[in-house]
């Protein structure tokens, strides 16, 4: 497997850091528990009962393919030598070497390095490229073929993730122009927003029943995944320099300040609009702060987390007559809409991530100050409050290019799935009747007696279809068409969904 280079074969050589390399650890495990913990727990508690098996499901096979396919290949395509003459691409290749995993950490093409090993640059930006696959499967919970998703993460991973990072953060043509983007508002929110909302077109939506009807199985299990969610951020930002300096404390600090703001903001509007608080619309409005401070938590000052706090639900416009928030309004007034209702993005991925995060890199090259950017080791003289106006312009181009390389190339690979591979997007209509027992052979709650899953006779459903639909709330979007594909999985119809079948006629 090689030899080891000479200045690494020390069990601590002079270029280690161990402060940093633990606080690197660390950060990087709190961004993995944010996904297999936090976001499985969301996923799982505001689906409906019948898909929280899937759900979670869907995020642990996300996970642990990423690490497969990031550390086989696409880790040097994100920040390894550069591929070709653009700046777009690194060389792909293994990063299992033990001479490889144990040199110092550095960043070819960017030409900076850290004072860690390889080992632990690859699993800290391997908790990145995860969570991003895992914030996508946010806007197809309910009806996705599992095939299918089995196949979209590695390609999603090699030929989207890849590109978006190394250009912003590898070296590439966005790093080379100046853009800021501390911890991923772009490279892993505005992506898996944009990247979400397409694959939901491609899909198709829900089942007639789940889109009017789609009530959260258990509110508290997913407000225990929103608390991990928002302490997990502390190592998502605070791990975004690289080390354990004054910038990583001072992004932790902004990130808490912001998202309170903006949960409590949110809280509120669902007060004042809908005349109740919503526990699930509290938890969307941490995750629009979260993720507004995202792309800028340790280069503006405090009272910037503050301003981008209030902006990632404030709005300086009037629309149906109602002041409200920018991801809160995007959510709750225009994706009530019937036209932005043609897409059934199950969590409403596209306004928490999309929409916040471009927020949020915009407000960046508006208060990002100057001594962030030089704490953070950036060239950047700050934005434009620092007089570099000229950065504000780079933010829009990198959102633009970030918008439509994932609508391009996400759209390739469903088509990909779809028309060469020959495997259906989206489950046939007696799965999605049934959910979890059809589709996996499992069932979340067994609460009967000896254990079985529902009141009666083993193997019989008494639950009659519930046909009322969700009114009021910050509760997930409802589809009313059936999106670009409007393929399924053909299979025969199990006893069970003929069960519910005769009951629905």
């Amino acid at each position: 497997m090689g030899t080891v280079p000479e200045g690494d074969k020390d069990s601590s050589p002079p270029w280690l850091n161990q402060g940093d390399n633990a606080w690197q650890m660390t950060a990087g495990s709190f961004v993995a528990l944010q996904s297999l913990a936090g976001l499985s727990a969301i996923y799982a508690g505001l689906s409906k009962k019948k898909w929280a098996v899937n759900s979670m499901f869907m995020v642990f096979y996300g996970f642990s393919m990423t690490l497969i396919v990031w550390c086989l290949w696409a880790y040097k395509m994100g920040f390894g030598k550069q591929w070709g003459s653009f700046p777009l691409l690194g060389m792909p290749g293994p990063v299992i070497a033990m001479d490889w995993q144990l040199r110092q950490a550095a960043q070819p093409a960017a030409e900076v390095a850290e004072a860690f090993p390889m080992a632990t640059m690859v699993y800290f930006q391997f908790g990145f490229a995860a969570i991003t696959i895992v914030l996508i499967a946010g806007a197809l919970l309910g009806r996705m073929n599992f095939k299918a998703w089995m196949v979209f993460v590695p390609l999603w991973i090699t030929f989207s993730y890849t590109v978006v990072a190394f250009s912003i953060w590898g070296g590439g043509f966005l790093w080379q122009l100046g853009i800021l983007d501390y911890a991923g508002g772009f490279v892993i929110h505005v992506s898996s927003g944009t990247a979400g909302f397409v694959a939901a077109a491609w899909v198709g939506p829900r089942h007639d029943k789940d889109k009017h009807f789609f009530p959260p199985n258990n509110v508290l299990v997913a407000m225990l995944g929103a608390a991990i969610l928002w302490i997990g951020w502390n190592g998502f930002n605070g791990g975004g320099p690289y080390t354990a300096s004054p910038t990583a404390s001072t992004a932790v600090l902004n990130t808490n300040l912001c998202t309170a703001i903006s949960f409590l903001i949110w809280m509120s509007l669902d007060y004042i609009y809908f005349k109740k608080p919503s526990l699930v619309g509290a938890i969307q409005g941490e995750i629009t702060g979260l993720v507004a401070i995202t792309p800028a938590a340790g280069f503006v000052a405090g009272w910037g987390a503050v301003i981008l706090g209030v902006c990632s639900v404030q709005a300086m416009f009037e629309l149906t007559e109602s002041k409200g928030t920018i991801p809160w309004m995007s959510m709750n007034i225009l994706g009530r809409q019937k036209w932005a209702q043609k897409v059934d993005d199950t969590l409403g991925v596209i306004h928490t991530h999309a929409v916040a995060g471009l927020l949020g890199a915009f407000l960046t090259g508006l208060f990002a100050t100057e001594a962030g950017t030089t704490a953070y080791g950036s060239n950047v003289p700050g934005g434009a409050i620092s007089g570099n106006g000229r950065v504000v312009w780079v933010q829009i181009v990198g959102g633009i290019f970030v918008i439509a390389y994932n609508i391009f190339i996400t759209s390739l690979i469903m088509a990909f799935i779809k028309y060469v591979l020959r495997i259906p997007l989206r489950m046939s209509d007696s799965h999605l009747l049934i959910g979890d027992d059809a589709v996996h052979g499992e069932e979340a709650y067994a609460l009967f007696f000896e254990g079985e899953h529902s009141y009666g006779e083993e193997g019989k459903t008494h639950q009659a279809p519930d046909t009322r639909s969700v009114t009021g709330g910050s509760v997930g979007m409802a589809s009313s068409s059936r999106g670009l594909s409007g393929d399924t999985e053909s299979s025969p119809v199990p006893a069970k969904a003929m069960n519910v079948l005769g009951k629905a006629e």
